[in-house]
């Protein structure tokens, strides 16, 4: 059976309204398609809010961690400090300039990266040796180069522990990159995701807190980053470069004005779009909390705000969560494995000789994760045909 298009309820919806469909048809009314007033506007509504001195916009989340590698001045046979739990792209954007991953395992009630293994690898790594050996893939690490970065994810919209990822940053002089594409409004001890690191990115593909379709932002205070981003996004081109001048190897990360338009004026939902994300999460932690066979997301203490990007329980080990998803998808309702380990994608196995069993904690949340049906639309009604959906999957009658 083809469960596709039988869904009673959609797995995720964009809110869209008509502000924004009029914003992204006045584009039309303009000899302006590309780099035009709309980016501009969009990058001066991402200062604005995060308090950063540069917004940076680009076509992808992807795009705005490579340029953060390109910046960070990441290269060939260097190494980045990360997680394995997460979408591929935040190791991609490093792959990308043949550095080698560093992989520490996730904390197991956040899923997000453990500081204090990052601690311990980044204090190894420059140590060398039998020390570092112990950090480094089996195999593509051979004449490993320079520790330059760590770069956090923000799982699900809560923001990694960034106090002594800070520190460790500052004590072994590398750059700390933010990888916040989840995690757009989320605050950390008062502090906005996002601001935590040198480099900061957001994304913005339909299932986000705000969407524009495809696309990303880059934020920092660093000037010269700032330059050098807005160069590579542009074709390597540089002030006073003109069309066919290109002073650096860049790339086409240009945002269109269409998609800037639409998120402009999604900036200016962004606290009613939070609120409603909000809103569903607890209704879903309400309907939930009789349901011992699954766990509810965790908040962290040093988690001012979540920002709800998706909404992940932790299907207990006793049950196969393939069973469980097929019985959903039966009885009309959507769901998804979160997140499939990076280290266990099969060209990470291939190049650099990972396997089942070195991160156990990223594994088992790769196992159990269970992504129910999230979207800021939903209604009480349809958590509730979610949640008693489920409990009577797990809990037969």
């Amino acid at each position: 059976m083809d469960y596709n298009n039988s869904f009673i309820i959609p797995m995720s919806s964009p809110d869209i309204t008509d502000l924004e469909r009029q914003a992204v048809m006045d584009v039309l009314q303009t000899t302006s398609l590309s780099m035009g007033a709309r980016i501009l506007a969009f990058e001066a509504a991402f200062r604005e809010f995060t308090g950063a001195k540069h917004a940076i916009a680009v076509n992808s989340g992807t795009a705005g961690l490579h340029l953060c590698v390109r910046a960070a001045g990441i290269q060939a046979g260097d190494c980045v400090i990360t997680t394995p739990f997460s979408f591929v792209s935040s190791t991609n954007a490093f792959l990308y300039e043949n550095a080698i991953p560093v992989y520490v395992d996730a904390d197991p009630q956040t899923g997000n990266i453990d500081p204090k293994m990052v601690e311990q690898a980044a204090q190894d790594l420059l140590k060398g040796g039998s020390s570092a050996q112990r950090w480094l893939p089996r195999k593509g690490a051979e004449g490993k180069g320079i520790l330059k970065a760590i770069l956090s994810v923000d799982v699900f919209g809560q923001p990694a522990d960034f106090d002594p990822l800070r520190a460790s940053a500052d004590r072994y002089g590398l750059k700390l990159i933010n990888d916040s594409c989840e995690s757009l409004g989320a605050v950390y001890k008062n502090t906005q995701a996002g601001r935590l690191g040198d480099y900061g990115v957001f994304a913005f593909y339909p299932n986000k807190q705000i969407t524009t379709g495809e696309g990303g932002i880059i934020i920092t205070d660093d000037d010269q980053a700032a330059r050098i981003m807005r160069a590579l996004r542009n074709q390597g081109r540089v002030p006073g470069d003109t069309w066919l001048d290109h002073s650096l190897l860049g790339y086409n990360y240009r945002l269109d004005e269409f998609s800037a338009a639409l998120g402009a004026a999604q900036m200016l939902r962004l606290e009613e779009l939070l609120q409603k994300r909000s809103r569903v999460a607890e209704w879903y932690n309400r309907y939930l909390a009789e349901v011992n066979e699954v766990e509810v997301p965790y908040v962290s203490s040093t988690t001012s705000r979540v920002s709800w990007f998706v909404y992940v329980v932790r299907v207990s080990p006793h049950f196969d969560r393939t069973n469980v998803i097929r019985s959903l998808a039966e009885r009309g309702i959507p769901s998804r494995p979160y997140f499939s380990p990076i280290h266990l994608q099969p060209f990470m196995v291939e190049r650099f000789g990972f396997r089942e069993g070195d991160y156990p904690v990223t594994e088992d949340l790769g196992k159990r994760g269970l992504a129910l049906p999230f979207s800021g639309l939903m209604t009480e009604e349809q958590v509730i045909t979610v949640c008693s959906t489920l409990k009577d999957i797990l809990i037969p009658r």
